[in-house]
């Protein structure tokens, strides 16, 4: 592979000679290498090969990432005191295009990074201040991002919040029955169907004109955000998934994974549980950040962002297991039932918070 990388380094506009290239992180889609230059004056880099069986049109991808960066780096440079090759990620164009992209003799598709050094992720929001951080970073992208000139993003995984998309998927899966498990996980059902009219507010909001579509990540998990060795947060990174939707979308899923006490397949379900001090603490500095950007309906509906989102994965995870296990990796046959059940505990529990969670809001923005 070493040599491989080598040829497919040189194809791209970088300065530096390669010296190694080993695999580097922990992605699942993608294969993501790190470049090792031999020089110490230059950067070193990163590689990726895409996964174009998820993203099945990486020109419209990286055409999205193009803009996206650009229009970032281009605020970040304004903002005194500014670093954007450390705030924001700088693709490498190919040599002979300009493209952010090249293919290879075998038609698989490859971009390329400049390595951000010097930095850290965590899996585990433990400390108010990371949260908050994690929280104003995600908001400094929501707002640079709002003056986007131009067209729409494309969607790059059409559907990927549409909670009125997967419902349908999941009562097609429950019709079906294709693993014989429907009778198995009937409370489970249950739990789903109850609450549907419910989580389709956000939609139905955004329908009625009432929020806008904006530009979002749509995958703010925590292990996205990098901090320096002060534990400033530098950037949120993985914008595969940047496309059109609404806020609630990056605000919601970010509580559902910080916040939440435990893992994502906790068996012990009596742990499950909102951390409501790393609620408040990323509510501040996502606020921090757009609380100027954002409309009063917009910031109303922001407590219900992180029970959508948790609904969401509960009604993946299900359809997922009802179906036999095709999408999500599991360790043992009833992983992605223990993943439900984890999320469904949240979801109740975060019902049980709710008007506290209402009331931080309103604390915080009034």
């Amino acid at each position: 592979m070493e040599a491989d990388l080598k040829k497919i380094f040189s194809c791209f506009a970088a300065e530096g000679t390669f010296l190694e290239g080993k695999s580097f992180g922990p992605g699942h889609i993608h294969d993501t290498f790190r470049i090792i230059t031999a020089e110490e004056e230059y950067d070193d880099y990163i590689l990726q090969r895409l996964n174009s069986n998820v993203f099945r049109d990486i020109p419209s991808l990286q055409e999205n990432m193009e803009r996206v960066t650009g229009h970032l780096r281009n605020k970040i440079a304004a903002i005194p005191g500014s670093d954007p090759k450390r705030e924001c990620l700088t693709l490498v164009p190919d040599r002979e295009t300009g493209r952010s992209f090249i293919t290879d003799a075998d038609g698989r598709y490859w971009r390329m990074f400049i390595f951000i050094a010097d930095h850290k992720s965590y899996e585990k929001v433990d400390s108010a201040h990371k949260a908050f951080e994690g929280g104003r970073i995600i908001g400094r992208f929501q707002a640079l991002l709002a003056s986007l000139p131009g067209k729409p993003l494309h969607e790059t995984i059409p559907d990927f919040h549409n909670i009125a998309t997967r419902l349908r998927t999941f009562h097609q899966v429950i019709g079906k029955d294709p693993a014989g498990r429907v009778e198995s996980v009937r409370k489970e059902i249950e739990e789903i169907i109850s609450r549907e009219d419910e989580m389709k507010t956000i939609i139905r909001l955004g329908a009625a004109g009432k929020i806008p579509l904006r530009v979002t990540h749509n995958d703010t998990k925590f292990n996205n955000i990098l901090f320096d060795r002060n534990d400033r947060a530098l950037l949120i990174i993985d914008l595969d998934t940047v496309m059109p939707g609404y806020v609630h979308y990056d605000f919601g899923d970010a509580i559902r994974t910080a916040a939440n006490r435990t893992e994502e397949d906790a068996e012990d379900l009596s742990a499950v549980s909102i951390d409501i001090d790393i609620y408040r603490a990323y509510a501040e500095g996502f606020l921090s950040e757009t609380r100027n950007t954002l409309n009063a309906t917009e910031i109303e509906y922001l407590p219900f962002a992180p029970k959508l989102l948790t609904y969401i994965m509960a009604t993946r995870f299900l359809t997922d297991f009802i179906d036999g296990d095709n999408y999500y990796k599991i360790r043992h046959p009833l992983h992605n039932l223990q993943r439900v059940r984890v999320q469904l505990t949240l979801l109740r529990d975060m019902e049980a918070q709710y008007e506290n969670m209402v009331q931080i809001i309103k604390n915080i923005t009034k």
